[in-house]
């Protein structure tokens, strides 16, 4: 039997699955998953620059599907961790910020995952050194994604 050595695709996507049960966890006890958290986030990101996007922007900043930033924006309103209102200048659309509630819980799990993102690349030398940022540059490429 033949031994293969696994894809760029298989290693991303095994990859992509370990952060995002690290994340998870590191973020349960916050009230977050993964997705809420990098929602929230984002938005919380936004709103630092006096930014209220609507979930249209959101979406396309996040890099998720309209539909399911909608979903999340919808759970976190619940949660008491995002505002949704009608867009000033597109009645059509909903614009989010976070509640005051929010941007702590925002400030805490940024916090958090900034430890867990740092502990999940010491390997390569943390998010200081050379080949993280060969990672990244090469990661934005491969997504045709310009800085």
């Amino acid at each position: 039997m033949t031994r293969h050595e696994p894809t760029a695709g298989a290693l991303l996507w095994r990859l992509t699955n370990k952060w995002r049960a690290a994340v998870d966890k590191a973020v349960a006890p916050l009230g977050l998953t993964h997705a809420q958290y990098s929602l929230l986030a984002t938005l919380y990101g936004q709103s630092l620059a006096g930014a209220k996007p609507s979930q249209r922007e959101l979406a396309d900043v996040s890099g998720m599907e309209p539909i399911y930033v909608s979903k999340l924006a919808r759970t976190l309103e619940q949660n008491g961790l995002v505002r949704r209102s009608t867009h000033p200048s597109d009645p059509r659309a909903v614009q989010l910020e976070p509640t005051p509630r929010g941007v702590e819980v925002a400030r805490e799990a940024v916090a958090i995952v900034r430890t867990l993102h740092e502990q999940l690349t010491a390997s390569i030398g943390g998010t200081k050194s050379a080949r993280y940022g060969d990672l990244v540059r090469t990661l934005r490429d491969l997504l045709g994604d310009q800085p």
